[in-house]
C-alpha cells in the first residue's frame, strides 16, 4: 500500500493542469479506498440555485473528463436533489455517508475554497470506507488542495483574483482548437433554427471608459479599487462555468460558452447595465464598452482581433455600449480585407 500511495503522491505533485490534477486525485482515491466509482463534481450557482455538474470520473478503471472548454447542460443537476450533501455543505462538514437507491455506499466529500464549496467528490462502493482508508483519503485531499491553490496562484491576477493573461492564452487556444475540431466533424446539414437560437462559444473584450481620468483624479491606489469592484461585478454577472480574465490594465476578456447569440447579447448587456448602475465611492458611476465575437473556425489571433475592432468601434462611437462584430460588418459599419492567411486590415466606415 505504501508503494502505491507514494506513486500517487508523485503523480499528484507532478501536475501543472487542473484537469490532470482532477484525474490524478480520483485515480488515487479509487485505488486507495477501493471504490467502484469516483467522480469530481463542480458546484456552481445559476441565479439563486446551486447546481452540480461532473467534470471528471473514473469507473471500472476508465477515466472520463469533460474538457473545460465544453459545457454540457444536460448533466446539470440541482444540489437540492442530494439532501445529505446539501446538509453537509450547510454545516461546513468534511464528508457525509449515505446508502444509495441500489444499496451502494455513497461518500460525499465537499472541496472547500475560502469557506465556499466549489466542488465535491462522489465516491461509490460496496461497503463503508474503513477508518484507515479515510485517513489516507484525507492526506491525499490535503495534497490535492495545496496543489490546486498553487495552480490558482499561477493562473490568477494578483490584484483582482480573475484569471490572468497567460491562462487566457492557454484556455482560449484550447477552446478555439476544440471548436475547429467539432466543426470539421459536422455533416453539412441544414439547421432550421433561427441563427440567434443556435448555441455557440463567444469572446468579449471589456474596457472601462475614461479609466485614465480615474487614475489622474484619484490616484492609482483608488484606480486599483475600481478594478477590484469591476472584477467583482464581472464575476456576479456570469455563470461559474464561464471564464473571466483580466487582460491587462483596465481591459478584461470573457469566454462565454454554449449559449445562443440572443443569450450572449443579453449577458453582455446585463454586465454593461450592472456596471453603469453600480455606485462607486467618490467616483459615482463608470461605464464600460464591450466588443464581442463568435468563436468560429478562425485562428485565435483573428478572433481576438475582431472582438477588439468591435470594442474600439463602440469606444469611438459614444462608449457605454455592446457591439457585435458580425453585426457591424453586416451593416457596413466595419469591414476587413484579408491580405494573407495571417493579417487582416480593418476599416471603420
Amino acid at each position: 500500500m505504501m508503494e502505491s500511495l507514494l506513486r500517487h503522491m508523485v503523480e499528484l505533485t507532478g501536475q501543472r493542469d487542473h484537469n490532470l490534477l482532477d484525474v490524478a486525485v480520483i485515480s488515487a482515491l479509487q485505488e486507495m479506498v477501493g471504490a467502484s466509482q469516483v467522480r469530481m463534481i463542480d458546484i456552481f450557482r445559476v441565479g439563486d440555485e446551486a447546481m452540480m455538474r461532473p467534470r471528471a470520473w473514473i469507473a471500472n478503471g476508465a477515466v472520463t473528463t469533460i474538457d473545460d472548454s465544453i459545457t454540457d447542460h444536460r448533466s446539470d443537476t440541482p444540489l437540492t436533489h442530494y439532501p445529505a450533501l446539501l446538509d453537509c455543505i450547510a454545516n461546513q462538514g468534511g464528508r457525509v455517508e449515505e446508502i444509495g437507491p441500489d444499496g451502494e455506499t455513497i461518500l460525499w466529500v465537499p472541496i472547500w475554497q475560502n469557506d465556499i464549496a466549489t466542488a465535491c467528490l462522489h465516491i461509490t462502493g460496496n461497503a463503508t470506507v474503513a477508518p484507515a482508508a479515510l485517513h489516507v483519503m484525507d492526506g491525499i485531499l490535503s495534497v490535492y488542495r495545496n496543489y490546486q491553490n498553487l495552480l490558482d496562484y499561477s493562473e490568477r491576477d494578483s490584484l483582482t483574483g480573475l484569471l490572468n493573461r497567460r491562462t487566457f492564452d492557454e484556455k482560449f487556444s484550447r477552446m478555439a482548437t476544440s471548436q475547429n475540431v467539432q466543426d470539421s466533424h459536422l455533416a453539412p446539414t441544414v439547421d432550421r433554427r433561427h441563427p440567434n437560437d443556435v448555441e455557440g462559444q463567444w469572446l468579449a473584450v471589456v474596457d472601462i471608459d475614461h479609466f485614465k481620468r480615474v487614475n489622474d483624479q484619484f490616484g492609482h491606489l483608488y484606480g486599483d479599487e475600481v478594478l477590484i469592484l469591476v472584477a467583482n461585478l464581472l464575476r456576479s454577472s456570469f455563470r461559474t462555468q464561464d471564464l473571466v480574465f483580466r487582460f491587462g490594465g483596465e481591459e478584461f476578456v470573457i469566454l462565454l460558452r454554449s449559449v445562443s447569440l440572443t443569450d450572449a447579447s443579453s449577458a453582455f448587456e446585463r454586465l454593461r447595465t450592472n456596471i453603469e448602475e453600480h455606485y462607486f465611492p467618490q467616483l459615482g458611476t463608470i461605464t464600460v464598452s464591450i466588443g464581442f465575437v463568435s468563436i468560429n473556425t478562425s485562428t485565435p489571433v483573428v478572433i481576438l482581433g475582431h472582438a477588439d475592432q468591435a470594442l474600439y468601434y463602440g469606444k469611438s462611437h459614444g462608449r457605454n455600449q455592446v457591439c457585435f462584430y458580425d453585426e457591424l460588418v453586416r451593416r457596413g459599419q466595419l469591414h476587413s480585407e484579408v491580405i494573407n492567411d495571417h493579417v487582416e486590415f480593418f476599416f471603420d466606415n
